[in-house]
């Protein structure tokens, strides 16, 4: 079962809107002045810059205990490890995400964001594994309404150099729900509760809220409400 695919922001993305004018100028302005052939190479550079701030509308998987994709991208981590924004152990799903893919970063679980915290850093290659401790990166653990705990983590890349937050402690978030967004390259971490069972495997291709992560174990003693499950955007 999936939720509304409708998106309360354009096809592409608000963060893109100066970069995507400045570039189509640029190109027009050098075909008026030398012509096609010389404007060719910036009419590339402003399709390319148009594909990165894509931001689709997607589906959301409905299902109770479904952690959905945070980003578009390539998962390149599935292991056990030491969630340090939780203080605990845990299970870790990285997806890695190239220049090619969506950079809108959405939310894997519903639930209240109970911590989120800015961490500057060093902009290594995001696909290396000291990326997530040693990078820039934003990291929101959020209580579930099942009372599970989910940690997200934005982390900048080589070329990515800026991170973008919107939501903060307090925060009612819904699966599927648009919170951040990394420009030119990046990855993003999710922490799970080691009982969770991952759905995907390492080499996986995956799209931010389409795609289930993991599922986790449910607790019958406790009760979400109905509305727990819908996804209001």
């Amino acid at each position: 079962m999936s939720g509304s695919s409708n998106y309360p922001h354009p096809i592409l993305a608000r963060e893109g809107w100066p970069f995507i004018g400045i570039a189509v100028f640029l190109a027009l302005l050098i075909h008026s002045l030398g012509g096609f052939g010389w404007a060719l190479p910036f009419y590339i550079i402003a399709i390319f810059v148009i594909q990165f701030f894509r931001d689709p509308a997607r589906d959301i998987p409905q299902q109770v205990g479904a952690v959905l994709s945070p980003a578009d991208g390539r998962v390149i981590v599935v292991e056990k490890t030491r969630d340090i924004y939780a203080d605990r152990d845990a299970l870790k799903i990285s997806v890695f995400m190239n220049v090619f893919n969506v950079h809108s970063n959405r939310m894997p679980v519903d639930g209240e964001v109970v911590d989120a915290r800015y961490f500057p850093g060093q902009f290594f290659n995001a696909d290396l594994a000291k990326a997530s401790e040693q990078n820039e990166r934003n990291a929101l653990v959020i209580k579930t309404t099942y009372g599970q705990t989910v940690t997200s983590v934005q982390v900048a890349g080589l070329i990515a150099r800026r991170i973008l937050c919107y939501v903060g402690i307090g925060h009612q978030a819904k699966r599927g729900e648009r919170y951040g967004f990394i420009r030119f390259g990046s990855r993003v971490d999710v922490y799970l509760p080691l009982d969770a069972i991952p759905r995907v495997s390492i080499g996986d291709v995956v799209s931010a809220s389409s795609t289930i992560l993991a599922q986790l174990a449910q607790n019958e003693s406790v009760v979400v409400p109905a509305t727990s499950v819908q996804n209001t955007l």
